[in-house]
Formats: C-alpha cells, structure tokens, sequence
C-alpha cells in the first residue's frame, strides 16, 4: 500500500486519494452554545478508529478542557480488512453496540456541540457508506468520515499544549490502528510564547495558518504524509510469521519502506531546537513500560520525555518477553499485548529515521483535538 499525500501539500507531491475513496458523510450543523444553565457548553469528540471506539464530553476551562464523561472499547471494526476489503458484519455490529452507548451518554448530558469522526478503517472498506448510513439509521448518530490530512492535523492540534517555547522544528507522529500520520512543522518564524497558540489553526497544505498566514510569521509545514499502516493493519499483514524476533524485524522494515519518499531523508532535522511528539497507545504503553507503571497513570505519562536509548530498551524487553511474557506483563494489559509489536516495530522504524535524542510523550489524539479545534473556533480557548 502506498502512503497517501495530497498534492501541494508536502515537499516531495504525490497525487492524491481517488475520489471514490475521499467520500465524506455530510454532518448535521449543530447550533453554537456558548453558555449552558451550568456553565460553559459541553462539547464531545468521538473517534472511530480501526481498532478502537473512543468519545470524551468536556467543557472548556480556561487553556485546557475538563473531561466530564469518557468512553473507550475496543471494538476491531477493521478484522479482517486487509484480506476482503470489507467491514464485517460481526465487527460493525460490535461496533453499533458501542455507539449505542455513546448516543446515550450524549443525551445524558444533553451535549450540542459535537464532532463524530471515523478514519483509516471507514476510508478503506468498500461498504464504508453503507456502514455509517447503519450508524445513523440504528443509532441516530451522524459520522463524519475524515480524509488523512484532516486526521493528521488534528493530532498536530492535540499536541500543541506540549510544544515547548524554544521549539524550532516540531514532528507529530500518531500511530493509529490502521494508518499512521506524520507532520513536520518549522516554527522557526513565529514567536515563542506564540506557538503553541498558532498550531490551533494549522492546516496541512498551507504556508501558514489563519491571522499568520496574513502576517507572514505562520507555522510552515515542511512536509506530511499519512502511511496506510496501524497496530491493527501491520499486525495482521504478517500475521503467518511464526519466529516473534522475525516477525517484529519484518514489520519495522515494512514500515521503513513506505517512508521513502519523505523529507527527512533528504533534509535531515537539526538536533538544536527539534522536537518530536509521538502520541498513541503504543507511545503510551512503552512509557508506562519504562516508569514500571503496573496500574496507568496519565499524569506520570502524558509530558514525559525518553531517550531514544531508553525506549529501544524497552523494546528489546518486549521482545524478550515473548507472546505469553508479554500477555502476563501488567504495564501492558490485557487489550495492548497483541498489538504492542506491531505498534513498537513502527515506533522503532521512525526512531530510526530522525536523528534526535529525545522524545515527548502525548496522552492525547485525535478526540483531544477535536476538542481543541471546538472550543477555540467557538473563542472559549487559549493555548498558552
């Protein structure tokens, strides 16, 4: 499979998505709220991954958010995918049970303002249309299928509490369940103090973003690409490799591949002034791993910095363990263990790829910067 990169959008243009694979669901228009009987408006995000089915209801709260409800199942809406190029029927059912429950907790708290998104799996299947007009008619949720840039971008916005003031060059990577996005931006040209702020209204494809982009002085991205590969999708494309070290050696080359084309290799990041930010699940898990953390705690997790030393340790450790040592590890759990190779065989692939010593820890995605997007577009935000 090939990654995917708009034209015009990065260093090295490729042609885009077909159209046939770019439909979006249009979404219902919600009415701005900015104020309830109890305080500011709540506002809710829900991502529908390949793997996983995650929402969280918030409200604004000075330059963060407070999270009033939360939802999270592993639903594996992409099983199976990679060989019929369907979703099935067992994991769309699964799937509706779980928006089910999140169409109640919305009523529950009477939430307005909302973004219902869904990614690589829905943008891949052939009956993804299908599937979501299923959605609606079953639940009464209306989804939005988002395109990779969009996703992309919104992984860069969740991340822009963590961009550090000296930050020059700054590169996002967001490991999903089915595709994975990476953006480089130089911040080079807009004022410390300012960039966390400016990375709200980044947009992939562009020179600059919002009142920047008029002033000169906007975050610039120097190169993006989305790779069609995820924990789930690796995972399953090699799953007939019985070896574990052969397995994982195969998927991190695999992966390496398709990063060919990308800047990088050509213009490699300065040390001075670079940061990297890697947010998923496998990001978050290899940090628990290397705190000894046998119950997960975001606070120790989310703004952590590893060595890229630190975190191939604990990759070899991984796969020292073993499936069934890795099964019984408490820093990993029960719904990761299966996925963590294929996770840590992209992790060290891209590690690989950037000369840089350290890495930021982001407990946050794709539903934080949903929210993100919200609030500041609505003026109840402000990253500082």
């Amino acid at each position: 499979m090939t990654p995917e990169r708009p034209a015009g959008a990065a260093a090295h243009p490729k042609s885009s998505r077909p159209a046939g694979q770019r439909q979006r669901t249009p979404k219902t228009a919600e009415p701005k709220r900015q104020n309830g009987p109890d305080g500011p408006a709540l506002y809710a995000a829900l991502d529908l991954g390949t793997n996983s089915c995650r929402m969280l209801i918030a409200r604004p709260n000075g330059a963060q958010f407070e999270v009033v409800d939360s939802f999270s199942r592993p639903v594996e809406l992409g099983a199976g995918l990679e060989r019929t190029g369907r979703l099935g029927h067992v994991s769309m059912s699964r799937t509706v049970q779980a928006l089910r429950i999140c169409r109640r907790k919305l009523e529950e708290h009477q939430v307005r303002r909302m973004r219902l998104v869904a990614t690589e799996a829905c943008r891949r299947a052939r009956n993804a249309g299908e599937f979501i007009r299923k959605i609606q008619r079953e639940t009464g949720l209306r989804l939005e299928i988002i395109p990779p840039e969009e996703e992309a971008r919104l992984a860069v916005i969740s991340c822009a509490p963590l961009v550090a003031p000296g930050t020059d060059q700054l590169m996002v990577i967001d490991i999903g369940g089915g595709s994975t996005e990476l953006v480089w931006i130089d911040l080079s040209q807009v004022p410390g103090p300012a960039r966390r702020e400016a990375i709200l209204g980044i947009r992939l494809g562009l020179k600059g973003a919002g009142d920047w982009l008029q002033s000169g002085l906007g975050p610039r991205v120097v190169d993006w690409i989305s790779v069609p590969l995820g924990v789930a999708t690796l995972n399953e494309q090699f799953n007939d490799v019985d070896d574990d070290a052969a397995r994982f050696a195969l998927m991190s080359w695999h992966f390496e591949e398709q990063l060919l084309d990308f800047s990088p290799y050509e213009n490699p990041a300065p040390r001075e002034g670079f940061q990297i930010i890697g947010t998923s699940g496998t990001v978050t898990t290899v940090a628990a791993s290397f705190l000894g953390l046998k119950r997960y705690d975001r606070n120790k997790v989310d703004g952590l910095t590893m060595t890229s030393a630190q975190i191939d340790r604990v990759i070899h450790e991984y796969l020292s363990l073993g499936p069934e040592g890795r099964r019984r590890d408490p820093r990993i759990g029960r719904e990761r263990h299966g996925l963590i190779m294929s996770g840590a065989a992209i992790l060290q692939a891209l590690m690989r790829v950037w000369p840089t010593d350290v890495m930021s820890v982001a407990d946050r995605g794709l539903r934080e910067g949903l929210l993100y997007a919200q609030m500041s577009g609505d003026g109840l935000l402000r990253v500082n």
